[in-house]
């Protein structure tokens, strides 16, 4: 076996091993779905059922967590994408030698551990009257996801050609004509990522929201909290329709994409 062939070889070894690393375990959760076992899992196999779907819609604590949840991430997406934006456009405009400085200070949020962040969330708003819940929630995860926002604005940018602008406002258009019309369509696919971006991290947050939810529940706050009185593969369920939801969403958007750039071909 020459080098060439090896490495072809060990390429295709690492894609099939990443591969298996990514969708192994969403495939044994999604396997003891089924399984009658009162544990999510499937060894030892006590019976294939339907009856853990049931658990899941009758379990009214976990809905709510849910809808929690999803209240939050589209909270943090009306404060944290407008903020976001409004960062990556200042610092395109400053070119001073503290610009280094401002990109580092605005990112230091995303180094700063999720309980630090939550913790001083919490103790800064109480000296406001502003107890845990979900508006405090929303505050505590804007402050660090407004910054993969920024990044992704800033990356798109990065590769604007400032000419364009300048050409609109000495033909006379305004600041905001320039920025609706110009800027802002050609920042939607970054926009439409961030906020995605922005959605998934809010939803998925668990150590910053633990601190600042209060009373409220979020589905993973909840979760965690079965893993400790007791979990049942009803949780496997709702991760079931989470992972086919996602896919579905996936599969239209890769159909539209398709469709449009078809539409353009047939355009050109």
């Amino acid at each position: 076996m020459n080098s060439q062939r090896f490495l072809s070889f060990g390429l295709r070894f690492y894609v099939v091993i990443f591969f298996a690393y990514l969708f192994l375990p969403l495939i044994i959760m999604a396997a003891a779905t089924f399984n009658d076992s009162r544990f999510p899992t499937v060894t030892p196999w006590d019976g294939t059922t339907l009856r853990w779907f049931g658990e899941l819609a009758a379990d009214r604590g976990m809905w709510q967590a849910l809808g929690n949840s999803l209240i939050v991430a589209t909270g943090v997406l009306v404060v944290a994408v407008p903020i976001g934006i409004a960062t990556a456009l200042f610092l395109n405009t400053v070119s001073s030698r503290a610009k280094p400085f401002l990109y580092a200070l605005i990112l230091s949020p995303l180094l700063t551990p999720g309980v630090i962040i939550g913790i001083s969330t919490l103790i800064f708003w109480r000296q406001f009257g502003v107890s845990g819940g979900i508006f405090l929630t929303v505050l505590g995860q804007a402050t660090f996801i407004a910054a993969y926002v920024m990044l992704m604005v800033t990356a798109r940018l990065q590769r604007f050609d400032r000419t364009m602008e300048r050409a609109a406002l000495d033909l006379g258009a305004s600041q905001w004509q320039m920025f609706r019309r110009i800027l802002l369509p050609y920042l939607k696919p970054a926009l439409y990522s961030a906020a995605v971006i922005a959605f998934l991290q809010s939803f998925e947050n668990y150590n910053t929201t633990l601190f600042v939810v209060g009373y409220d529940t979020t589905l993973t706050v909840y979760i965690a909290s079965k893993v400790r009185t007791g979990l049942t593969p009803a949780v496997n369920a709702l991760g079931l329709i989470l992972i086919l939801v996602t896919v579905l969403f996936a599969v239209i958007y890769e159909l539209k994409r398709r469709r449009e750039a078809a539409r353009i071909v047939k355009g050109g």
